[in-house]
């Protein structure tokens, strides 16, 4: 059966399939033989094979032997957006400056399927088991930043994401049940952020508060993320988040003075 999407006069199924095959590569699979693009995107061979000469000829993708790769002409796509969107004026002086004061990584995520994409990464010279970097993603219901938007979503979206996402356990104290994750998402509600400690890795300890537009619906967070050898998640609560507040009404008034992102972010 079609898509409402696929059913649109205007929605062009080749641009959708190249699109799948370019998502198809990632860290675990980068470079995949035809039959193994086909399989992951979901395409027949033949429909796949045609893609992949397409994007050869473009210079997107790269084939070496049997095996197809990203070349990084794709890299253009994400630094359209960066730049674009004025990431560097809007966003990184904020987390800059929250991980000067703090210590911490600081970070910037939106909501992208069931899980948060990082728009924005400032980093310590620490080294962490589990890195993030800008398009990192890593699942909502285990991260700081995925419950802090999610919390100040319509209720409709929250109870759609509680039906649907699977709440796989990352560590012991990953949220799995769907009853009690969705009274923490209340209980970030009410107090306006939300904090986590080794849900989605061990020896992580986060922070997160979300970004609001302009009638008040969450857009993103902004977090800091340590390990739990510098801090405990009380001190972190009581030590952060008066910071993180001011970053993120920082954050809001530059995101009104540079609307095309704030539209870009807008789920």
């Amino acid at each position: 059966m079609k898509t409402k999407a696929e059913k649109d006069p205007e929605y062009l199924s080749t641009l959708e399939r190249g699109l799948r095959v370019l998502r198809a590569f990632d860290e675990h699979d980068p470079e995949m033989r035809l039959s193994e693009v086909a399989a992951k995107a979901g395409l027949s061979p033949a429909v796949a094979r045609r893609c992949l000469n397409t994007l050869v000829s473009l210079g997107y993708i790269g084939q070496y032997g049997r095996n197809f790769l990203l070349k990084p002409e794709v890299l253009a796509f994400g630094s359209a957006f960066m730049s674009s969107m004025n990431i560097e004026q809007v966003v990184s002086p904020s987390l800059q400056r929250l991980r000067d004061e703090m210590g911490d990584s600081s970070s910037m995520a939106v909501i992208a399927g069931n899980d948060v994409l990082y728009l924005a990464h400032v980093s310590t010279r620490r080294q962490i088991r589990l890195g993030a970097a800008v398009g990192t993603r890593f699942p909502l219901h285990a991260t700081s930043m995925g419950k802090a938007i999610l919390a100040f979503r319509p209720d409709l979206e929250i109870e759609e994401f509680l039906a649907t996402a699977e709440l796989k356990a990352l560590t012991k104290n990953t949220i799995t049940d769907r009853d009690v994750l969705r009274e923490r998402l209340m209980q970030v509600r009410t107090q306006g952020y939300d904090s986590t400690c080794e849900e989605l890795d061990m020896g992580i300890v986060s922070l997160a508060v979300p970004i609001f537009d302009a009638k008040h619906m969450s857009v993103a967070a902004i977090n800091c993320s340590t390990t739990t050898g510098r801090t405990t998640q009380q001190e972190m609560i009581a030590t952060r988040l008066d910071g993180l507040r001011t970053a993120a009404a920082e954050i809001q008034q530059a995101l009104r003075r540079w609307p095309a992102l704030l539209h870009a972010v807008q789920i």
